[in-house]
């Protein structure tokens, strides 16, 4: 039986997001932090644990047939592959930073200047795309000591909160990229192992769309549904319960997690009563 192999990393905030994204799809296997291979049970699929900027290369080889990996280490490997989702977790920024007190006025600020980073090519293409002739300067870590000691004008790195900037004398001064873990495959994948990662893709994707949405259930008179229904959106129609009590109904449906208080407010104004909020594990639209 065919099988499809995908490449994640060894260790961290990725490697675990990507785990649990996996077993939320229904898909057990055994890893723990001396385990390089693993395979899932009751699903045709194999695990590599590797080095993040590793991943594109073994997908690209042909020792994997996909991986997740953040965006920015797919964009800076220069490899071309095809990226089959957006996984919208670990999301980063990779952004100047400039030493307190430089005057910064958007890009063209940096015209001639020498700016550290350890994603030259991301760099290099952002600037050329602004019209910037400025010199990167690779580093492979600790890019913030970088302006201190004279090696650079200026960084480009990856920002969370902007503690370690501050502590070394910058300020992070614009965002010029944005990155979030990607799942990319081969091209050239065999039908067969498409299919399975296909089967995969679905699976990823009903868990993606139902963290974003809560199931509700309320009870309403039956002569404000149509005001409801418009209240709700999102999916088809919501499915309506006779109640015992005449004029009532029971309402069940699935609403955008970013809406939903509103949404409540405005059922409540409308006199829904007994609303019930539930999370979802799966679902499709």
């Amino acid at each position: 039986m065919d099988t499809i192999s995908i490449a994640i990393q060894k260790s961290g905030r990725l490697s675990e997001k990507s785990l649990e994204l996996i077993r939320s799809c229904g898909i057990d296997f055994y890893a723990d932090s001396r385990v390089l291979k693993a395979s899932a049970s009751g699903f045709p699929m194999d695990f590599l644990f590797v080095r993040d900027d590793d991943i594109p290369q073994y997908v690209a080889d042909g020792v994997a047939d996909a991986g997740i990996v953040g965006r920015n280490e797919y964009d800076e490997s220069g490899i071309e592959l095809e990226v089959v989702r957006d996984l919208k977790f670990a999301s980063c920024r990779l952004s100047i930073a400039v030493p307190r007190g430089f005057s910064y006025d958007g890009l063209k600020s940096l015209e001639g200047k020498r700016i550290a980073t350890s994603y030259p090519r991301i760099l290099s293409r952002i600037l050329r795309e602004n019209g910037v002739n400025a010199e990167p300067v690779v580093v492979s870590g600790s890019v913030e000591i970088t302006v201190e000691v004279g090696i650079a004008d200026a960084i480009a790195d990856l920002v969370s909160t902007g503690t370690t900037l501050k502590m070394n004398g910058l300020e992070e001064a614009e965002c010029i990229y944005r990155s979030s873990a990607v799942m990319i495959a081969r091209r050239d994948m065999p039908q067969e192992k498409r299919e399975i990662l296909d089967r995969l893709l679905e699976r990823i994707d009903a868990v993606m769309l139902a963290r974003h949405k809560k199931y509700i259930l309320f009870n309403l008179p039956s002569d404000k549904l149509d005001e409801a229904a418009a209240i709700i959106g999102g999916m088809k129609s919501p499915t309506v319960t006779p109640l015992m009590d005449r004029g009532w109904v029971s309402v069940q449906s699935a609403v955008d997690e970013g809406r939903f208080w509103a949404v409540f407010e405005n059922l409540r104004a409308l006199g829904a009563e007994g609303i019930l909020v539930m999370n979802i594990e799966k679902m499709t639209e």
